[in-house]
């Protein structure tokens, strides 16, 4: 039983028939034939689907991930200074080394006042996660663009745990994985509200991202895309998780969505009351449930969390926190075994 959603989600059946369908037209989209024409127009129409989907009206530049979008953000914004959430992921941080990290208080949300003071600055580029992959906390990016828009910077939001799952805020940029959703891995996007905003940086991709495009693909994220529903996943499917929510607060264990500043469903993050994150990873897959602890991209380390430690969680509460995420095939039954493997651990 795989409860890692935030990390890959399996493929859906409609992006696996659009991807078949896409290996059968494949001629690189670059090329002035008639086959790359055809490939051409298939790539464009993906491009279309993303954007009518997500509800987006700029443009969509198809990347490899949420990784190289981060990168192609950070590195080729036409702004000046780079400013990133201290909760941010591992692929952003990296992507701007030298950037200001901005704290965030106790509940994880992005400190306001000190974001107001840092974006008095020339034309500023703000990076803010729309959701985190570790906590399932949601930042209020509505609050964070009116303060960005108003010094005249811009702002970045990485979306690849929201995509397909809730709405693109409002913001100039956004990063989007396929995989996240349902989607073929190896492919995602950077949606930019205008390409001035953006220095060109290769030959593709209208001269805004270097590479031969991948159109299976993207053919494979436009119809996951078009098959996510609303809501991602019915609360009928989540409600098992109660028992472990009450067993947390009366044992001493720690269910984090009670100190976010607005949790999500489809990530949650909780403590047990005595073991460790390991072995609690450990056990579970021993029950034939895979769990993390932390991000997928940093789990195989043993250092803290750089995400509970902006948060200022207490240090053996992070070490007894483990992640749960859903993704849209997760059933009634496969919730209900996590919560009573969960239970039974915590009562040992």
């Amino acid at each position: 039983m795989y409860l890692d959603h935030a990390a890959t989600t399996p493929l859906r059946p409609q992006a696996r028939q659009a991807m078949e369908e896409g290996f059968t037209l494949w001629a690189n989209p670059s090329s002035p034939h008639a086959e790359g024409r055809k490939a051409r127009a298939a790539l464009e129409d993906a491009r279309e689907r993303v954007k009518r989907t997500l509800g987006w009206e700029g443009e969509v530049i198809f990347t490899s991930g949420a990784s190289e979008a981060a990168a192609l953000a950070l590195g080729h914004a036409k702004a000046g200074a780079r400013l990133v959430s201290a909760v941010e992921h591992d692929a952003i941080l990296k992507a701007a080394p030298d950037a200001e990290r901005l704290p965030v208080k106790a509940d994880g949300a992005l400190d306001l006042e000190v974001l107001a003071e840092a974006v008095q600055r020339e034309r500023p580029l703000a990076a803010v996660q729309h959701i985190n992959s570790e906590t399932g906390n949601r930042q209020d990016i509505a609050a964070i663009v009116g303060q960005v828009h108003q010094a005249g910077g811009l702002l970045l939001t990485d979306c690849a745990q929201s995509a397909g799952k809730i709405a693109i805020p409002t913001c100039d940029m956004a990063i989007v994985s396929a995989h996240k959703f349902g989607g073929p891995i190896g492919i995602g996007a950077l949606l930019v509200k205008d390409f001035a905003m953006l220095e060109p940086a290769g030959g593709q991709e209208r001269g805004y991202r270097r590479g031969t495009e991948n159109l299976p693909a993207a053919m494979g994220m436009a119809a996951a895309l078009e098959a996510a529903s609303s809501p991602y996943i019915d609360p009928f499917v989540l409600e098992p998780l109660d028992a472990i929510v009450e067993h947390c607060r009366e044992t001493g264990g720690t269910w984090l969505s009670d100190r976010l500043s607005d949790p999500t469903p489809y990530v949650r993050a909780i403590a047990m009351p005595t073991m460790s994150g390991s072995a609690q990873v450990m056990r579970f897959d021993m029950a034939g449930i895979s769990v993390s602890q932390g991000s997928a991209c940093s789990s195989g380390t043993m250092k803290t969390s750089h995400v509970m430690q902006a948060m200022q969680i207490e240090p053996e509460v992070a070490d007894r926190t483990i992640r749960a995420s859903f993704g849209w095939n997760t059933t009634r039954e496969e919730v209900e075994r996590f919560a009573e493997v969960w239970l039974e651990l915590a009562k040992a």
